[in-house]
């Protein structure tokens, strides 16, 4: 389902829904971050998406990352909580949800790369190298601040 991502846009629709959803920020025994090329926008991004009924958001993560990437990961805690009321995102079926996201700090524990229906390409990416992708700012917060400060909660 294509998507548009808003953020401190005064031409955004209003937000009608809000969606539990998770993000890892993977990184592997080199410092790499694991970035995914979304295929529904094209951006860059770390990988991730909603919550489903019935699983911890631990189990999602483990699912989503699974799902996009190919790997199996190991949820080590909490990077951040992202509700900022100013991002929404709108669904072509009309939905426009407001950002609600719990990023997490994971590692690899198994699989193999792949890109799949939701990633175009999987890539693990040295942090000096994420500047050259084309990643929305939002999502940019999410991998800086899990980046540059792993051992600290983002909270908003």
């Amino acid at each position: 389902m294509p998507k548009k991502d808003y953020y401190d846009d005064p031409t955004a629709p209003a937000a009608n829904s809000i969606v539990p959803a998770v993000t890892a920020i993977v990184r592997n025994e080199a410092g790499e971050v694991l970035m995914i090329q979304r295929t529904d926008n094209g951006l860059w991004a770390l990988p991730g998406g909603a919550q489903d009924i019935g699983e911890s958001v631990t189990d999602a993560v483990r699912r989503e990352v699974f799902e996009e990437t190919g790997l199996r990961v190991e949820v080590t805690g909490i990077s951040g909580i992202y509700s900022d009321p100013k991002h929404v995102i709108a669904y072509d079926d009309g939905e426009v949800r407001q950002e609600f996201s719990l990023a997490f700090h994971a590692r690899p524990a198994g699989g193999e790369l792949r890109p799949s229906s939701e990633s175009r390409q999987v890539h693990w990416i040295a942090p000096d190298q994420l500047d050259a992708l084309n990643i929305h700012p939002s999502m940019r917060a999410r991998i800086n601040h899990g980046v540059t400060n792993p051992t600290s909660v983002h909270l908003d």
